[in-house]
This record gives C-alpha cells, sequence and structure tokens, in this order.
C-alpha cells in the first residue's frame, strides 16, 4: 500500500505530469484530504494554488470536490485544462443553459463528477438542496479575498458563504487566494467560520518576472516601448492595464494602427463584446488586450510574456496580481509599469472618494513609493507581503541598470526658477512647456512666453524634463497641490536649494531604444536567422497552434510553453521519451504523442514512420497507469472491443502479466468452462454475456499460464 506522499506524487505524475511538488503544495494537500482541516493559502498567481484542491479530489475514493469560483472564464478554463488531462470536473454557470446545469447536477449526485466548479450565488441555491446525501469531500473557495471588504475585488455575494459550515460542519473548507495582506486574511477566515484554520503563505517571489519602471516619455514612446514587447514575443500575448476604458480604447487604436493585432477589454463593452475579446486574447487570435482591471482575474494562460501598465495602479496587491498574470509556466516574462503624476492625481480623486479613505490612502502611498525607489524592486514587493530577501534579485531595472547620476543643479534651478515666475500656478506638463519653449494656447494667454525662464530648457526632450521634474518631487524640492489643481510648489528645501545654489545629484536619463514604425506587421525575429532550437521551439508551437483549432481550445490547453520549451530540451523521438517530458502525463502522451514526435524527428532529420504495435503500446501505458477499459477506449478514441484485442496481443507476447484489472476470476472460469464443453460454438454463446473481445483476452491467459508452466519444468 503507498503512503499518502507516494500516492500523491503518483497522481501528480499520472495526470499532470511532474514529478515532485512546489513548496507547501503536498503540505496543503495532507492538511485537506488527511488532517481534514480547514486552511487559508496564499499564493501567487501561478504559485500552483489550483493543485492543492485538485489532488485532494483525485486522493478521495468517493464524493465531490466542489470549488467556489467568481468568474465564468475560471471555470470554463479550469475544467478544459481538467478535461484535457482526464479528469472528470464540470462548471454550473449562467452561461450554460438550465437544462444542461441541472444535467451536469445529476452526474454529481451519480458519482461522476470528481470536481465542481461553481459561483458563489448558484452555490447558495443548490447547497440547501444538496443537504447531506451528496458526499462533499473538500470545499475550496477560489479568489477568496472576494469576501473581505478589505479586499480588493470585494464581492457581495461571497458574504454568505459560511452556509457551508452551518450545513457541512465536518467538511474542511481551503480558502485561496493569491493576494491578502493580514487584514484581509483574518477577515477571510472570520467570515468563513472557519475552525483554527491552517495558514500557509508560499513565497511570493517570482524570480521569471522581469520589473521595470518608467517615468513617463510620452504617448509615443509608450507605444513605441510596448511595439518593441509585442515584435520581442511575436507569438505570445501581452496586456496593457489602463486606468480608464477611453485611455484602454486608445491604446488598442494605436497599436493596430501600427499594423499589430489587439483588442480592447473593459466594463463598458456589452457581454458579447467582452467574450469575444476574452477568447481572442486566450485562444492566441490576438497579440495584445488593451484593458481596465476589469480584464484578467482568473485567467489561466500560461504563455502572457509581458504585462505593461500603462497608468500606476491603486495598490500594491491589484499591482502584484495584475503582473502575476505574465510568465504562470515559469517562464521569463517582462512586466513595465509607466508612471506619472497624472495617474496619482486620478487615483488620489478615487481615494478621496471611497468609503475606506485612510487605509486606500495608504496603500495609494505604499504604491507610489514603489513606483518611485532607487532600491531593489523585488525586495520592496516581497516586504509589502511580510517576506524578506537578503539580496538584490537582479532581475528588475534598479539591479540591472544602478542610475548614473549628474550633476542637476542648473536644471533644477532652471524648473525651479520657472514655477516662482508664474507663481505655482501650473502643473507638471505646463511647466515642462515653458521650460521647452512651447506654443500652446493656454500658455500663451496666460502671459507665460513672457517669463525669463521660458525656453531656457529647449534643449531636452519632453521625457527628459518629466523624469528630471520626477526626482525634483522624489527628492522634496517641489510639491504637489492635489487641492489645487495639481498645482506644482516649491517647498522650504528647494527654496534653499534656489537660494543658496547647492550642488543637487540627480539621476541621468536613459532613453530607451527608438524602434521604427512596424510595417506589413513583420515581427522582428522574422528578421534575424533563428538558431536550431529556436526553429524548433516554433515548429512546435504550430503543431500545438493546429491541435488547439481543432480541438477548440487554447493552446495552453495542449502544453504549456514551458513543457514545449522541455521538449526542445529532450528533444523526445519515442512515446517512452515523450511520456517522461516534464509537464506530459499519461493521457496527453497517449493523445498528442505523434504529432510533436514525428515533428522533432523531421526536425533532426530521422524517418517519421512509426511501426504498427504503438497504438498497443499506449494501450499498455494506460492500463499500467491505472486506466479501465472504458477509460482507454475514450482516452484513445477507439471501441472497447479493440482495446481488448490490444490486451489479448499484449499478453500472448508475455508483456502483461497481471490481468486483475481485466478480467474476474468469474469470467475467466466462466470463458474456461464453456471453451471447454463447447469449443466450437464459444463465441456464440458468451457473446450475450460478455463485453466483446473478452473472450479473447481469456483465451490468451490460459496460454499464457500453459507457457508459464512449460517454463518451469
Amino acid at each position: 500500500m503507498l503512503d499518502f506522499n507516494q500516492q500523491a506524487t503518483a497522481l501528480l505524475r499520472r495526470f499532470y505530469g511532474y514529478n515532485s511538488f512546489r513548496p507547501l503544495q503536498l503540505d496543503i494537500i495532507a492538511t485537506a484530504a488527511v488532517e481534514r482541516r480547514d486552511s487559508v493559502v496564499l499564493m501567487p498567481t501561478g504559485g500552483g494554488k489550483s493543485l492543492c484542491y485538485q489532488i485532494p479530489a483525485l486522493l478521495a475514493d468517493r464524493g465531490v470536490t466542489i470549488v467556489v469560483s467568481p468568474l465564468i472564464a475560471l471555470m470554463k478554463d479550469q475544467v478544459t485544462a481538467l478535461a484535457s488531462n482526464g479528469i472528470p470536473a464540470a462548471a454550473v454557470n449562467s452561461m450554460q443553459s438550465e437544462e444542461e446545469n441541472r444535467s451536469i447536477l445529476e452526474q454529481l449526485y451519480k458519482g461522476r463528477v470528481k470536481l465542481l466548479y461553481i459561483s458563489p450565488e448558484r452555490l447558495l441555491m443548490e447547497i440547501d438542496r444538496w443537504s447531506s446525501d451528496l458526499p462533499v469531500t473538500l470545499f475550496a473557495i477560489d479568489e477568496a479575498h472576494c469576501i473581505s471588504q478589505w479586499g480588493h475585488d470585494f464581492r457581495p455575494g461571497y458574504t454568505q458563504l459560511a452556509r457551508i459550515k452551518e450545513l457541512y460542519p465536518s467538511v474542511p473548507v481551503m480558502a485561496l487566494t493569491a493576494t491578502a495582506d493580514r487584514l484581509t486574511r483574518e477577515d477571510i477566515s472570520t467570515q468563513l467560520r472557519l475552525s483554527n484554520p491552517k495558514l500557509f503563505i508560499g513565497s511570493f517571489d517570482r524570480p521569471n518576472l522581469s520589473l521595470k519602471v518608467i517615468t513617463d516619455p510620452g504617448k509615443t514612446q509608450r507605444v513605441n516601448y510596448i511595439c518593441s514587447l509585442i515584435d520581442r514575443y511575436p507569438s505570445d500575448s501581452g496586456i496593457v492595464y489602463c486606468l480608464s476604458r477611453k485611455m484602454a480604447e486608445e491604446m488598442d487604436r494605436q497599436l493596430t494602427a501600427k499594423g499589430y493585432s489587439s483588442t480592447v477589454y473593459h466594463a463598458g463593452l456589452s457581454v458579447t463584446e467582452r467574450n469575444l475579446a476574452q477568447d481572442r486574447f486566450i485562444n492566441g487570435d490576438v497579440q495584445a488586450v488593451c484593458a481596465t482591471i476589469a480584464f484578467g482575474m482568473g485567467i489561466d494562460k500560461s504563455n502572457i510574456r509581458w504585462v505593461v501598465h500603462n497608468n500606476m495602479p491603486r495598490n500594491i496587491e491589484s499591482y502584484y496580481q495584475e503582473i502575476g498574470r505574465a510568465g504562470r509556466d515559469g517562464t521569463k516574462a517582462e512586466t513595465v509599469m509607466f508612471y506619472s503624476y497624472g495617474d496619482i492625481a486620478m487615483l488620489q480623486n478615487f481615494v478621496d472618494e471611497s468609503g475606506q479613505k485612510s487605509i486606500n490612502n495608504e496603500k495609494l502611498n505604499r504604491m507610489k513609493e514603489y513606483a518611485e525607489a532607487s532600491l531593489c524592486r523585488r525586495r520592496i514587493l516581497l516586504s509589502y507581503f511580510n517576506e524578506t530577501m537578503d539580496h538584490d534579485c537582479g532581475n528588475c531595472d534598479v539591479c540591472l541598470n544602478p542610475p548614473e547620476r549628474i550633476d542637476g543643479t542648473i536644471l533644477v534651478q532652471k524648473a525651479l526658477s520657472a514655477i516662482v515666475r508664474i507663481n505655482g500656478g501650473a502643473g507638471i506638463n505646463m511647466l515642462i512647456d515653458i521650460l521647452r519653449g512651447a506654443s500652446r494656447q493656454d500658455l500663451i494667454q496666460k502671459g507665460y512666453h513672457l517669463i525669463k525662464t521660458y525656453g531656457v530648457g529647449h534643449d531636452l526632450s519632453f521625457g527628459e524634463w518629466n523624469t528630471y521634474v520626477s526626482q525634483m518631487i522624489q527628492l522634496g524640492l517641489i510639491d504637489i497641490a492635489y487641492n489645487e489643481g495639481n498645482h506644482l510648489k516649491i517647498t522650504p528645501y528647494g527654496a534653499d536649494i534656489l537660494r543658496n545654489r547647492t550642488t543637487v545629484m540627480l539621476a541621468k536619463f536613459t532613453p530607451f531604444e527608438k524602434r521604427k514604425p512596424r510595417r506589413g506587421g513583420k515581427a522582428a525575429t522574422e528578421e534575424r536567422e533563428l538558431n536550431p532550437a529556436e526553429r524548433l521551439m516554433e515548429t512546435l508551437k504550430e503543431v500545438r497552434q493546429k491541435l488547439a483549432r481543432k480541438e477548440q481550445v487554447p493552446p495552453y490547453i495542449i502544453f504549456t510553453d514551458k513543457a514545449l520549451l522541455e521538449m526542445v530540451r529532450v528533444e523526445p523521438v519515442s512515446m517512452d521519451d515523450f511520456s517522461k517530458v516534464e509537464g506530459v502525463g499519461e493521457r496527453k502522451t497517449v493523445k498528442y504523442w505523434k504529432p510533436f514526435v514525428t515533428a522533432i524527428r523531421r526536425h533532426k532529420g530521422l524517418a517519421t514512420t512509426f511501426g504498427t504495435g504503438l497504438s498497443h503500446e499506449e494501450t499498455l501505458l494506460l492500463l499500467n497507469s491505472g486506466y479501465d477499459i472504458p477509460a482507454i477506449a475514450e482516452a484513445k478514441g477507439i471501441k472497447a472491443a479493440t482495446v481488448y484485442s490490444h490486451i489479448a496481443t499484449l499478453i500472448s507476447q508475455d508483456r502483461l502479466t497481471d490481468f486483475s484489472s481485466v478480467i474476474t476470476r468469474e469470467q475467466y472460469l466462466r470463458v474456461m468452462e464453456v471453451a471447454g464443453e463447447h469449443p466450437d460454438t464459444l463465441y456464440d454463446i458468451l457473446t450475450p454475456e460478455m463485453p466483446d473481445g473478452l473472450v479473447r483476452v481469456a483465451l490468451a491467459m490460459s496460454d499464457y499460464m500453459l507457457r508459464q508452466k512449460a517454463n518451469m519444468k
């Protein structure tokens, strides 16, 4: 009898293709499946939360795991992924007909569903009817921060989930979330009425994500930078988060005008439009989605290679969750945030109008401190989530490009002098236009073109001045009067600098690479010669895309980029080799090995024809993995009689010696009895009694045992 660790690891290998669990996963699984205890699980996006409740569902001999999920997209994604791995899962939601939902619930009662995904609102409709007749082994509350008034995605429907504990007091509840501070964690436990829950906090370090903040370089440079990201990852996807619907639509228009495939997503669109945009993104039909914060929660797309924040988010929790949507497969991904004081002003208005002004103001300040940091950004992020890191990460802009310092005294004096001469009557953009000598109408109407400092900074670009003015604010030389139209005011420290001409050191402005407008949509990677590994990766992506279109599922449901990279590294040339690739489970081995191995063999210059016995090899693999006959037939898309035929052949070749899962002792003895008395009409007599093909298996077993006896003499 396998112990718990062995059982759980065997299931992980069989269904998911991985040989070991990530940190904390096995402990969380044991808490639910062995200790039967409540838990609160805090893991970053892409940290493997779903396995923590999926494996307990597979470990249970009977019963169902109920997964409460706030988004239909998440349910659909998870159910599709589970089905592709051979795990019986289903979802009940408002996008399906009531007849379809009822049919699923009937299957649930018959024990044919191991995991059921359901919204909190629908669960509350159904749970009283379920009573104690439905054996539930675990309740998993996904995106559990939605239950808390302190969470950043508060959802009223979650607040009544304490009903679970009233009706199922002995069933463990697992609350899972990617981002929750101490206050939110405590509120989750209280609201769900968890009984002495075990708290698990995974590491929030996502070393594969690069972190970068760029002080507002202007609209053109923002768009150019996003285009450069698309060019670096032409066959993958990215997200541009914008603060408003208008900004999202404008960014989408600009990317589309430059020849890129882009779409837009925000709450102002119809349900049909939002679903279409989301489906196009998930299926890899677009390279970018320009969206408000309404987009992304619950999307399990693994090959998002970059996330750009066109505006600063309102708090670190939201920021961390949104960048966490990149690089879920563990391979490298880039995150960039454009930062401007215009964002601060807009976000400050949101905070002032919120019902929790004090705490939201503090969270906004922490976000601002992160954006302005001159220390390792990852250490600041981890510190926010109470995790310490004793070294710099080496994968953020501060670590990779420590700022070069310059004497900025004259620049500072020019800016401060201009502020004095206009009596602090302008914001950042107007100040920069004065310094650069712009001829905008409102500037001239106010007479600002007549002051002595008008045009004294014409030699610097808008982006350069914006960077330097931002640093002056960060250094405390200038303050922003949010209550006076965001006008700039000189602080006492700034006045002292202006009077005494003390030296001020600034970080030198470093422009990011300018790029030519793209014409005809030709990717940068197509303009250089790919190395052999890159060519194979592109080939495997094409194979994946064809399979995904045929099955009408997102490409990452077939395999993640990480699994494809493993195939590139290992270069499997047989079914057996393919079955050992990390991220390839048994169901997917049988289903997909031929097209991928064929592509790899062609890449290596090897023959691409396979022997006729390979279908038998697939049957043996599934049989040894614990699949029964109907499951093997379903996985391979063949009749059960054909499976029995394969098994009989394998027995005759002495390759299968354990028959307990194929035929019962009674069935075997019945075949032997009829074979002895009526050998000529054996099949006619037994066909109505037994599955088609089982008689041949019994006869093959008899021959096998005779051979064994002969060998022993």
